[in-house]
């Protein structure tokens, strides 16, 4: 038995040093000394077990997965996917980031561009050979880099659409005939009571189309639609305004809000028809 009357050895020195643990206490050999010893891994005080409940399936699946990796264990595949998720989950609002750089990027290399094509058009012939080759070179390099940034940030957004058409009025049973009426043609469909959370609704879900009311009491149907018309991420959605205000004042307001059609009330359920066209 080691105690503390005898030296201790540049190996339990180390350990000590390493993991801030005593290599003997009260004259015994530390099991964690030991443990160090033979190469395992030794864990601080300050980390905490962490219990998770997952289905058989997800279980067998994780471990198909790191027996198909070298040095993988359950405990490091978790922390390393916790540890990316940390790290990427907040990268969403970076875009704005890019399109500042891509913005910083594409100004001198207008510049670049712009004057190499000069210098070849206007010095044609004149140019020492090598030099034309190099201002050919740097051209050809400034167009692969404009389309690199283009690949990036003009890459167009594509949202799946979660249903085809959301329908807004702010009378129940309107709203009840028309979610029934087009979900008994099969079609995905939801129904909101008022205007006030059209945008947010239109921005998460990305329906097809939108059934809108003209007269509710939060806003009304045509200033929503010049709204939704106006938002880049929203301009494709087709708009059919179900109002019972005069045909000829629809017909009117229709080009100035860049609305798609409309039906008005009281109106046959066959009039409905004309939705699919748009789905």
């Amino acid at each position: 038995m080691i105690t503390e009357q005898i030296q201790k050895t540049d190996e339990m020195l180390q350990y000590e040093q390493e993991t801030g643990k005593f290599a003997i206490y009260r004259g015994i050999v530390t099991e964690s000394f030991k443990k160090w010893q033979k190469g395992m891994r030794i864990y601080n005080r300050d980390k905490e077990r962490v219990a998770l409940y997952i289905s058989e399936e997800e279980k067998k699946t994780w471990q198909r997965f790191i027996e198909s990796q070298d040095s993988l264990n359950i405990s490091k595949l978790i922390r390393k996917a916790v540890s990316f998720y940390i790290e990427h989950h907040g990268n969403a609002g970076s875009f704005e980031k890019v399109l500042q750089v891509s913005h910083e990027l594409k100004t001198p290399l207008t510049i670049i561009k712009g004057l190499s094509e000069l210098l070849l058009s206007t010095r044609k012939g004149r140019l020492d050979p090598d030099v034309e080759a190099r201002i050919k070179e740097i051209l050809a390099k400034s167009i692969t880099i404009e389309t690199l940034i283009k690949s990036v940030v003009d890459k167009p957004e594509t949202i799946e659409s979660k249903y085809d058409i959301l329908v807004v009025d702010d009378d129940p049973p309107t709203v009840d005939l028309l979610t029934g009426y087009f979900e008994f043609q099969r079609l995905k469909v939801k129904g909101l009571l008022g205007s006030a959370s059209v945008l947010k609704e239109l921005v998460e879900s990305r329906p097809k189309v939108l059934l809108l009311d003209v007269i509710m009491p939060d806003l009304d149907g045509f200033s929503l639609c010049r709204q939704v018309k106006n938002d880049p991420r929203l301009k494709d959605t087709k708009i059919i305004f179900l109002t019972a205000i005069p045909e000829s004042h629809v017909q009117k307001r229709m080009d100035d809000v860049g609305a798609d059609g409309y039906i008005l009330k009281p109106f046959n359920l066959s009039t409905l028809d004309m939705v699919k066209k748009y789905l």
